[in-house]
């Protein structure tokens, strides 16, 4: 087989039937993270293995440490690759790229086909894209992804797939997301002295988009905010199109480091208390209830309030949802969206998150869950969480790919996924809230670890 592998078996009995396997990356800020899928017998996606390690090398979505990025890369690869009954190597990996020097722009391609005679084949397609990646861009940029929004043959506007057609002129708007050269580069560096290839280079919120949206969306129109540790990734989507990205350059992260500094705790502290009671809404709190944090080298235990914690919150989430809006008009499509924002990633399980958004901005909001696209047999604990988001939607980009004649990978003996050792653990650190009246004081409360 010539075609270029995804993954490779490293042992195989010759009778196995081959499947066909798609691997995604997702080298985020707080996280690196590797999932396997495949196509089950029904043609739907399943993911068969992850594997997961904290990012130490990443910061705001940008490598910042080669090393210790490298080191967690191989680290969750290597993970994912245990986790999978029968013998498999990977070798070449979709990768999410996110940051604030990415940016985007809107632009027009021709291509004056050489045989006129025939139809419009994927072949002309492809030399019109490719012509777009040849562009010359500022200095110190480079093109990420080319994206088609829509086609125009000999004048004919607004047609989604000229396959099949007949013209001479073949043209078409795209948007093109760009990037600073090291930044890629850097990236790059880190996926292939882990020893992995390239596939493709995706934009974070264009996969995590493909993993929580439905096509009916896209069509209506939405905006898909991706809220992670480091960035805020956006893409608004409307009439099936990709129509504005923008990535914001903080999220959860910095909610951590106000609480933080608000309530004068370590950040360990601060991280537990953001995600075990965490609320984006001052209102939804109830002022008698507190959690007590233990002091440092046998200091006093400090108490603090979760209306005071969800004033910390709100104030920080306000902020980005204000960018957010900005964003939005910035899209041209403001008064078109009919289908509302669709909120993921690993900041969007701060509770009534999606009632602040629509409070702000007063479009609907829902909370978007990467297995909208999955086959209902996955076999990983926690596969639903939206910080899961990203790392799904590459894989799916994957598979798309290869339908349109990507590369084509083999493995065998992947129907069986060995138990996790990763999945959140249920009833660590925070036991419970404590009325004040009820407060007792517990040294050890925060000394267990979490997952």
């Amino acid at each position: 087989m010539t075609d270029k592998s995804f993954a490779e078996e490293t042992t195989a009995a010759p009778s196995k039937k081959r499947s066909k396997v798609v691997v995604g990356l997702d080298i985020g800020t707080t996280k690196i993270a590797c999932f396997v899928g495949v196509k089950n017998e029904f043609g739907k996606i399943e993911i068969i293995s992850m594997g997961k390690t904290e990012s130490l090398g990443v910061l705001r979505g940008v490598v910042s440490n080669i090393e210790k990025t490298i080191n967690s890369i191989v680290q969750s690869v290597a993970l994912a690759q245990e986790r999978v009954e029968g013998s498999l190597k990977i070798n070449n990996v979709n990768v999410g790229i996110a940051g604030q020097h990415i940016k985007s722009v809107q632009t027009r391609g021709m291509y004056v086909r050489k045989n006129p005679q025939g139809e419009i084949s994927q072949k002309d397609i492809d030399a019109l894209i490719d012509d777009m990646y040849a562009l010359v861009m500022s200095p110190g940029e480079e093109i990420v992804t080319v994206l088609p929004q829509e086609y125009i043959v000999d004048n004919e506007q607004g047609i989604k797939d000229p396959q099949g057609m007949a013209g001479i002129r073949l043209e078409a708007n795209f948007h093109i997301i760009t990037g600073h050269v090291s930044n890629v580069t850097n990236i790059r560096t880190c996926v292939e002295r882990a020893g992995l290839s390239i596939n493709e280079i995706i934009l974070e919120p264009i996969a995590s988009a493909n993993a929580v949206l439905n096509e009916e969306e896209k069509e209506a129109g939405v905006v898909l905010v991706d809220i992670g540790g480091g960035t805020t990734d956006i893409a608004v989507f409307y009439d099936g199109l990709i129509r504005h990205t923008a990535v914001i350059p903080f999220g959860g992260n910095v909610v951590t480091e106000d609480i933080r500094n608000g309530c004068k705790i370590i950040p360990r502290y601060a991280e537990i208390l953001k995600v075990k009671y965490g609320s984006a809404l001052e209102s939804e709190s109830k002022g008698h209830e507190i959690v007590c944090i233990p002091g440092i080298h046998g200091n006093n235990s400090k108490e603090i309030s979760l209306t005071t914690l969800a004033g910390i919150i709100q104030a920080r989430m306000e902020e980005i949802i204000e960018l957010v809006q900005v964003e939005i008009r910035n899209s041209g499509v403001e008064h078109k969206i009919i289908g509302g924002i669709v909120v993921t990633g690993g900041g969007a399980q701060l509770n009534h998150l999606p009632q602040l958004f629509e409070f702000k901005t007063g479009m609907s909001t829902r909370i978007g869950y990467p297995t909208v696209h999955l086959a209902n047999t996955n076999k990983i604990e926690d596969i639903d969480c939206p910080v899961y988001s990203t790392g799904i939607g590459l894989v799916l980009k994957g598979f798309e790919h290869m339908e349109k004649g990507g590369a084509v990978d083999v493995v065998s003996n992947t129907s069986e996924v060995r138990n996790h050792t990763d999945v959140r653990k249920k009833g660590s650190f925070f036991a419970k809230v404590m009325s004040k009246e009820t407060l007792k004081k517990l040294e050890n409360f925060f000394t267990k670890d979490d997952d």
